[in-house]
Parts: C-alpha cells; structure tokens; sequence
C-alpha cells in the first residue's frame, strides 16, 4: 500500500514539473519603449504576458565621421547602428526571436516614430504588421485601451523626422568645414541654431546703437476729506502732452495754484474680466518654467519627462502624472475636461468652474497631435503628491496642474476707477482698481498684483494737491533675451518644434557663441564672427522667415502632402551653390591673441589671451613647446579671510557656476560659493558674504545668526 502511494506521489510530482517546464515556455508578448523608467511603469501595467524592455533612445543614426547622405541617389541616409548600442541591439533581438510578439511603444511624436521603424529595421520585422502602439499619458487605462488598438508604422511622420535629420545633416557637415578653415577648429551650424544666434546678436546690436531720450513724469499726492490718492500728469486740456525735459516739468507746474482745489471732471466705474491662459504646450511650459521657477529649458525637459514616465506613488505601480510633454496643441479631451469640472465644483464652488473654458489660438504650424500638457488626473494635487517627488519635480508639476485647473475655471472680475482731476487745464488722472471676484486666480496667479483701491469720488467733487514729485527717466534699449523670450520669439517666427528648443539653446552655449550672464543671453566674440560669415554667405539659413517655411514644408511631408525627397533637393540645390561660393570667398579670419601683459613662470616668454571652447584663458605664446596655460579670474579685491596674503578672485566651475576663492591658491585652499565682502561679523567675528536672494542680495553672516537689509 505505501508503495503505490509513493508511486503516485513519484508521478505527480513528474506531472507538476513537466507543468511547471511547459508553462516557462510561454512565449510573452515584447513591448520595446525608450527609456527603463518608462519601461518599468509600462510593465506594471501590462502583467506578466508582456516584457518591456528599453532601447534607450535611438539604435542607429547617421555616422559621425562623415556626411551619410548620398546626395546623388534621392539623399538616402546610410545608417548605422550607434557605437556602445552593441549590447543592447543584440539583446532585443534575443528578446525580439523569443517573443510571441513585438510591439514598439516609442514618444508618440516624429522623433518618437523614427525609433520604431529604427527598431523595426534592426530586428527585420514586418512593415505590414500592425505593432506601433502609442499613448498620450502613461496611465493604466491609456496604456491598456492603446494595446487593443495597435497600427502600423506612419511612414509620413518617419518621413518628415528623416527630412529634418538630412536636412540638418547638409547644413552642418556643409559649413562646418568652412567655419573649420577660416576660424578654427570644432566650430558648428545648424538651421535652427543660426537663427537663435542671429537673434541674439540683431538684439545686441540694438542695444549697442541704441540712443537713450529723456522724459519726465510728474506723480502727486492728492487729498479728498480724509482720504489720500495718488495720480499722474497726463496733459492740458483734455490732450496727452509728454514731458521731454525739466523746462516743460516747471511750466506745467507754474500753471498749477497749490492753493487751488483741482476739480474731479469724469468718474469712470467698469468691470474688467480676465480670462485665463490656456493649459500649457512645451514652449508656454518652459517660458513659465523660466519666468517663474528660474528653471533652465533643459532641467524643465529633464523633470517633464520623469513626470512623463512615471512616479511611485505608493499605490501599487509607478504611473505617469502629466501628459506628453512635447506638444503645441491646447486641446484637451474632454473626459479631462469633465474630470477637472467635477474638482472644481466640488472644492471651490459651481460659480468658479466655467460652462464654456477657454480654448487657446495655434500658433502657426501648429499640428494639434497631442492634447496640451496637463495632470493625467488632477486629483492628484500636488500636495498629495509632493512625498513622492523631488523638489524640481514637485515645482513643475504645481505649475502644470495650476495652470490646467485655472484653464477650466470662470474669470477673474475686476472693478475698475478712471478718475480725471483737472486745474487751469492741467489734467492728472488717477487709476484704480479691486477684485471683484477671484475666479480662476484662487489656483493660478499671473503675479503679485494688488489691489489700488482709490476712495469714493465723484464728479463735481473737489481734491487737494498735497505734494508733487517730478522724476527724470530715459528710455530704456530693448531687453536682452532670457531663454523663455527667445523661445517664444523663436515660436512666433515659426522657428523649431517643441522638441527642438531645448537642445537648440543647449548648442549654441555649447559652441560658446553666446553666455548666459543674469539670465540673460550674451554673443562672444565668436559668436559673431561666426554669425557674420553665415548671415553673408548663406543668408537663408539665419533668415527666420525662410526656416520657418523649410518647416512648415516638413509638417506637409507628415502629413503626406508632400515627397521628403523634393523637399530636402529644393532646399539643397540652391544652398550647395552658396557652399562653393563660400568656399572661395571666405577669407581666413586670424584670431589674433592679446598680450596679457605678464611673461610665463615657467619659460618666461610673454603670455597672451587665447579663446578657448569655454571662453578666453591665459597660455603661453610658445605653444606648442610650452604648454602652460591659467585661467583667467576677476579679482574682486577684497583680501582672502583665511591666509590674510592673497585676494579674492572670481572662478568657474566645471558646471560654468561661478564661486570664488583664494589667489594663492593651491597654497590657500579657502572656496566659497558666495562672495565676501571685506567685512566681519559683529557678533561673532566670522567674514560676511553677499548672497544672492530675490530681489537683490543681502549680506549675511555664512554661521547664520547676522543679515543685513536687502540692497536694491
């Protein structure tokens, strides 16, 4: 008996092994993605059918060594797979031959497009095959809906990232190797990025040429009963004058009798409504990002697309907060619309949720593919959320959610006051204004704007010049751009698509063309040397208006208007011809080095100022025999608060961030980030330093028991 018990024990343990071999050779469903992050939050989702794995970004591109373009034969690229993808190219096709089947589930963009049919090229799938799946928000539902419904590879959206590539491929590989000859070495150019640098410096230029012109304003205190108020001159009898020195200042005022009570001549009350701004698209997000956060383009994609991929929140898998970050519709779908409704309603009341939200214009060129960034649920308020997030990703996501749920909420009223007073046909006005009604502003202010809540006047009644107080101005030159204002100014020219700003702006600082000093972009000397020669030799490229029809003619490719092929040899015929001429035309530029007016320590031969790829530097002028170089640092003056010996000198970091420490330096290793300031302490004798702050720099104590009022 207890034999054929263990037999039949024998043999179902045989049965739930073979079971066990069986079921491990289920072949799984492969889902190829681009990034581990999203891949991991994608798996959660799917279940143990599928494996996502990452192709970390492209698989293959055009070679670096040379052009890749066979121009004679309709521009074919010669791709080729990127070197260190070995491994994981042989990976997904081990994965992609064990698989039941392969799905490619890339940025459903152009970009995004072109890493499928990279991928599917690698691994020689069928271009029949519907195996292209795509979602706008990486949730459960979104994703899980995109898998019922896979499609085929969009060869139009290929098509039009092909152009782009080859077309930026010409332009670089074409004029580089000019900039090479006649400047120096690992010079660039690109499409998109001439017209950035020539942007920058047609603006610097007019700061150099422009002509300051004086004015004058008169403000003055007025006083009715007991209320005070202030108003502004604003011409004679009924017509705007300008004040265009002190002589026209002192005539006015000797028209006016202080003893005299100005007469209130019109009383204006109206109700202004402010609607809100649409939800974001890529460039309002960084502009915002930019203005308000001090966030750079870069570090605003980096935290984006985290947001993008997916956060662990706790409950149960990772899942994506916003929607596609690289965008530039406004729509939104309307389950989102009727989401973000009932949150309202239900937190701030039905009277701050609108019937009708307002819908954002299209900038032209614009393609509407995907919905505006906006919270995947905006449930999830950034306060729930902000356990699990970074500081950076927390900021951006307060930002996208606040400006989205302000988007679908009623607008803000305002009760306005337009008060004229008028003496001997002088005329001041005054202006006031008090929020009637919040509405959207409860989630999403544009400002710190406040209320100029004038007092109860009439017309008839009189006011009292209390005191007057004239001032002298000069016109100020146009702004340098900050990145959010050449982001939007390279948006209204048509110029570039969300997914090109960023690494446009990252190129052109790069190259050293242009510093950031304050935010704001500065041309190097280089930089417009190399602006100089594009915009004579190849005057289309650094033409706005010509960019933005080469990209709107790759919109048409996308939409299958158009033959890629015709659009990239309408474009080269005509610029290959200005690549010959340059050729011959360009003189070689010398980059004459200046004397820095101190010898070497080590040879004694004069040292001169060289430009290097991070900016000027001191080296010795018998390079290459001595190769003795010293960067160059501004001496702030102030004595080292260690060795008492050196000075403070200004430095750069090899992230470009400025910190300052000891001229003796390595024999004083004394670094700070922030700069001294030559005094001490009073309460503990530790040296003071001048820290930046918003809205100038304060001076503080670094043991943090003294500070000092802020210096405007």
């Amino acid at each position: 008996m207890a034999t054929k018990t263990a037999k039949k024990t024998t043999k179902a343990t045989a049965t739930k092994k073979k079971t066990t071999r069986r079921r491990s050779k289920v072949k799984k469903n492969l889902v190829i993605v681009e990034s581990p992050s999203k891949a991991k939050t994608i798996g959660r989702f799917l279940g143990r059918s599928y494996k996502v794995v990452a192709s970390l970004g492209h698989v293959r591109d055009l070679p670096k060594s040379r052009m890749g373009v066979d121009i004679d034969h309709d521009y074919q690229p010669d791709y080729i797979s990127i070197r260190g993808k070995g491994d994981v190219i042989k990976e997904l096709r081990k994965d992609a031959k064990n698989a039941k089947a392969v799905y490619l589930a890339s940025d459903p963009d152009r970009e995004g497009e072109a890493i499928a049919w990279h991928v599917s090229n690698i691994l020689k799938l069928d271009d029949d095959q519907k195996n292209r799946v795509t979602f706008n928000e990486i949730t459960k539902d979104a994703v899980k809906n995109a898998f019922k419904e896979p499609r085929t590879i969009n060869m139009d959206l290929v098509d039009a990232q092909q152009a782009r590539r080859v077309l930026d491929r010409l332009v670089g590989y074409s004029i580089s190797p000019i900039l090479w000859k006649k400047v120096k070495k690992g010079l660039s150019a690109g499409r998109v990025q001439s017209v950035a640098l020539n942007l920058i410096i047609q603006r610097e230029n007019e700061i150099r040429n422009f002509k300051p012109e004086e004015y004058w304003t008169i403000d003055a205190d007025f006083k009715h009963g007991r209320d005070k108020f202030t108003a502004s001159f604003y011409g004679e009898n009924g017509k705007k004058v300008k004040l265009g020195n002190n002589a026209d200042v002192q005539r006015i005022l000797g028209k006016l009798d202080k003893k005299q009570d100005f007469a209130i001549t019109k009383v204006t009350r109206k109700e202004r409504r402010r609607q809100p701004q649409p939800p974001y698209t890529t460039s309002t997000m960084q502009q915002d990002a930019n203005r308000r956060l001090n966030f750079r383009t870069r570090k605003t994609m980096m935290a984006a697309q985290m947001l993008y991929e997916g956060i662990d929140i706790k409950q149960g898998a990772p899942v994506g907060l916003i929607t596609y970050m690289r965008t530039d519709s406004t729509r939104i779908a309307s389950v989102a619309k009727h989401e973000a409704s009932q949150f309202i309603h239900e937190q701030y009341g039905g009277e701050y949720a609108a019937v009708k939200p307002v819908k954002g214009k299209l900038p032209e060129g614009a393609q509407d593919a995907h919905e505006a960034i906006r919270p995947t649920s905006v449930r999830r308020t950034p306060a729930e959320m902000k356990p699990y997030l970074t500081n950076d990703q927390y900021k951006l996501y307060s930002l996208i959610w606040s400006r989205f749920v302000a988007s679908q909420m009623t607008p803000e009223v305002i009760d306005t006051m337009n008060v004229n007073l008028e003496q001997n046909g002088v005329d001041f006005r005054a202006n006031g204004s008090k929020v009637k009604f919040p509405g959207f502003t409860k989630v999403y202010k544009r400002g710190d704007e406040k209320d100029n809540v004038l007092p109860e006047l009439n017309e008839g009644d009189q006011a009292q010049m209390v005191s007057d107080d004239p001032a002298q101005h000069f016109t100020q030159p146009p702004a340098r751009y900050t990145e959010a204002a050449l982001i939007k100014t390279l948006e209204s020219n048509g110029v570039g698509r969300p997914s090109t700003y960023a690494p446009t702006l990252d190129t052109i600082q790069r190259r050293y063309y242009v510093r950031l000093v304050s935010r704001h972009f500065e041309p190097t000397e280089l930089g417009e040397i190399v602006n100089k020669i594009i915009e004579k030799q190849f005057p289309d490229i650094v033409n706005a208006q010509f960019t933005a029809d080469v990209e709107g003619k790759l919109d048409q490719v996308e939409a299958g208007k158009q033959d890629w092929v015709k659009v990239v040899d309408s474009f080269y015929q005509p610029f290959s011809k200005e690549v010959r001429d340059a050729e011959e035309q360009v003189a070689k530029i010398q980059m004459k080095d200046e004397l820095a007016g101190s010898d070497c320590e080590i040879c004694g031969a004069p040292m001169v100022i060289k430009m290097g790829r991070y900016g000027k530097f001191y080296a010795c002028s018998r390079f290459p025999n001595c190769r003795n170089t010293k960067a160059i640092v501004k001496d702030t003056g102030v004595t080292c608060p260690v060795c008492k010996q050196g000075t403070v000198v200004e430095r750069k970091s090899k992230k470009n961030r400025i910190f300052y420490g000891c001229s003796r330096y390595p024999d004083c290793d004394f670094v700070s980030w922030d700069q001294p300031i030559g005094r001490n302490c009073p309460k503990d004798g530790h040296f003071l330093v001048e820290k930046k702050v918003k809205g100038g720099k304060q001076v503080v104590c670094p043991n943090g028991d003294y500070e000092e009022a802020v210096q405007k």
